[in-house]
């Protein structure tokens, strides 16, 4: 690892904790792209559930997730682009499967409101995880506060689909 401040390649404001080593670009790069992945995957996510939805409140609801999915995915990206990477415009291989899985399984059993909030919990642990696992690495300052703003909003919109899952049942 580099000294931010000798190595003037990072953003000015890019030091790591306490002036500690912080990543490199590629590694602040691929951390990033990670975290557009899992919003990419929450926001595909948001709107396959809300299309299956029978409350028109709820699917109104899934659909503002998965457009504060795509504004999280959109900040990151430019986040990507000054450090001089290519930002990510997918979501990951895995989370297509597994939607492609949902949509069989529940064409099959019926779609419940129910389920489809279970479905958007089990999306927001994912995202959670890698948000959590992002903010264990020694990202810059700057980068840190944008991922730790938006785990907050992940956690917010994790406990309101909760509290509409215990809701539905």
């Amino acid at each position: 690892m580099i000294l931010t401040r000798l190595n003037p390649a990072l953003p000015p404001g890019g030091a790591g904790r306490e002036g500690s080593a912080t990543m490199s670009r590629e590694a602040i790069v691929e951390t990033l792209n990670e975290l557009i992945e899992a919003c990419k995957d929450g926001e595909y996510g948001f709107t396959a559930c809300a299309r299956h939805v029978s409350s028109a409140q709820l699917r109104l609801l899934l659909t503002e997730r998965a457009d504060d999915c795509i504004r999280s995915a959109e900040e990151l990206q430019s986040l990507v682009v000054r450090f001089g990477g290519e930002p990510e415009t997918e979501g990951s291989g895995l989370a297509a499967l597994h939607r492609g899985w949902l949509a069989m399984r529940s064409s099959l059993a019926g779609y419940s409101d129910q389920a489809m909030l279970a479905e958007c919990e089990r999306e927001e642990d994912l995202a959670l995880a890698r948000y959590r696992a992002a903010l264990g690495e020694r990202l810059p300052e700057d980068v840190r506060a944008v991922v730790a703003r938006q785990q907050l909003g992940v956690l917010a919109q994790q406990d309101q689909i909760k509290r509409l899952r215990d809701g539905a049942r």
